[in-house]
């Protein structure tokens, strides 16, 4: 087989190299890829977002199925445009990709079936909101661009002014653009976060091993919000009980609440829940496998990944085995000094063999030169490893990750410490 990977993070290099352990696939093509893909996929130089190119490609190279693995392709057709041509993808369509594609959508949608999330309020003018802002609202509260923002459009706000300052950011200078020109603004939640990746066709779910994300760019969590700075799984505060209640609550309803609506959905759905007093709320949903999530969840997957994804898009995961490990993992995440505002690309990086010994060494922000490997991104590396506990695969990805070396390089150095003090108390 022939498979096209679109994207070009952490996220792409995992997908595809757990794709790589079929024997039945021979080539593996990444749009644009990264570093890293370079050594075991060939790269091809067209953006994950060009839908007529990735089409036109997928044609004339004899693909025969592609991962869309980015949330802008999808939400932009890309799943239906393949699907035209007689390509088969997995993803979901662009009708069912608005799940991720608008939170005023997702919200909605969770109102009208009753699906547990944070009290809201969605508003198309800047002075609406700014009035509510000022004399309705109890803080503090989470501003939400509705449409895609990198994972940079949610603002958590403390007070009033820190509210209107982001809406005014939203709404008036475009910051997002086109992406706040509607805006959420919801109850805070409190409680332990939860990521949970599913697999479904549109009628079976299957959950994989749930993890915990550390947004914040330093220690302690603090720090401007990120992309990830390191995972780890399983999450400890998802017990069992929690997971059945979250399968009956949330996960099979959202399922039935787009088969209802007319967008089903295929593909891997993400669900960031906040396990509250009350029980799992969603805080948000991903039409698409998460990042860093992906580089701790897939490691654990002794299924083939490849037949999984096909029997998505063939409606028969109900006959497909999916099989985790049980044991944990850990991902640290290498940044480029600057990470998440400004920062310099360019820089050589070495230790990555001695590192990939002992891990997988995921490329995110990185560039193959005549030179060898550089760095091009904000988020350079991800450094899985996995064990029987929590705490070895920590210490396995911080030893794998100290001999990897970059200039102005850095790393959170707690990652999976919050994990580890949860699974004393639970």
């Amino acid at each position: 087989m022939t498979i096209l990977i679109v994207g070009g993070g952490g996220r792409e290099h995992a997908i595809a190299e757990k794709i790589a352990e079929n024997p039945k696939v021979e080539k593996i093509y990444a749009a644009p890829g990264n570093g890293g893909m370079a050594a075991f996929c060939e790269l091809v130089p067209l953006s994950a977002t060009d839908v007529a190119g990735i089409v036109s490609f997928a044609q004339t190279h004899a693909v025969d199925f592609v991962v869309v693995a980015q949330d802008d392709p999808l939400c932009l057709g890309m799943v239906d445009a393949l699907k035209k041509v007689g390509i088969p993808a997995f993803g979901p369509e662009q009708r069912a990709a608005m799940i991720e594609g608008s939170k005023v959508f997702a919200k909605d949608l969770m109102r009208r079936y009753g699906i547990p999330t944070a009290q809201y309020r969605t508003f198309r003018s800047y002075e609406a909101a700014e009035r509510f802002l000022r004399e309705d609202a109890v803080f503090p509260l989470v501003v939400k661009a509705d449409g895609l923002a990198l994972g940079k459009g949610v603002l958590i706000c403390e007070t009033k002014e820190k509210a209107i300052s982001a809406v005014r950011a939203m709404m008036k200078e475009e910051k997002f653009g086109a992406a706040g020109r509607s805006v959420v603004i919801e109850e805070y939640l409190e409680g332990p976060e939860v990521s949970v990746l599913a697999f479904t066709d549109g009628r079976t779910v299957v959950p994989m091993v749930s993890s915990m994300d550390h947004k914040r760019a330093l220690d302690g969590d603090v720090g401007l919000n990120t992309g990830g700075m390191g995972t780890v799984a399983p999450n400890p505060y998802y017990t069992h009980d929690i997971a059945e209640r979250a399968m009956k609550e949330i996960f099979l309803p959202t399922i039935e609440a787009m088969n209802r609506e007319g967008r089903t959905f295929r593909g891997c759905l993400y669900f960031g829940l906040m396990l509250t007093a009350d029980g799992p709320k969603v805080i948000e949903y991903n039409c698409r496998f998460g990042d860093p999530e992906t580089q701790v969840v897939l490691p654990l997957l002794k299924s083939d990944l490849l037949t999984v994804m096909q029997a998505t898009v063939d409606g028969t995961l109900d006959q497909t085995p999916v099989e985790f490990s049980q044991e944990s993992a850990c991902c640290v995440v290498i940044a480029s000094g600057g990470y998440p505002v400004s920062y310099e690309k360019g820089f050589a990086i070495s230790g990555i063999e001695a590192a990939n010994q002992a891990a997988h060494v995921y490329h995110a922000g990185t560039k193959l030169t005549d030179a060898g490997i550089v760095t091009s991104g904000g988020r350079v590396l991800g450094v899985t490893a996995t064990a029987a506990t929590l705490r070895e695969a920590i210490d396995k990805a911080y030893k794998a990750a100290d001999q990897i070396h970059f200039e102005h390089s850095f790393m959170r150095r707690d990652i999976g410490q919050r994990a580890l003090k949860a699974e004393e108390k639970v």
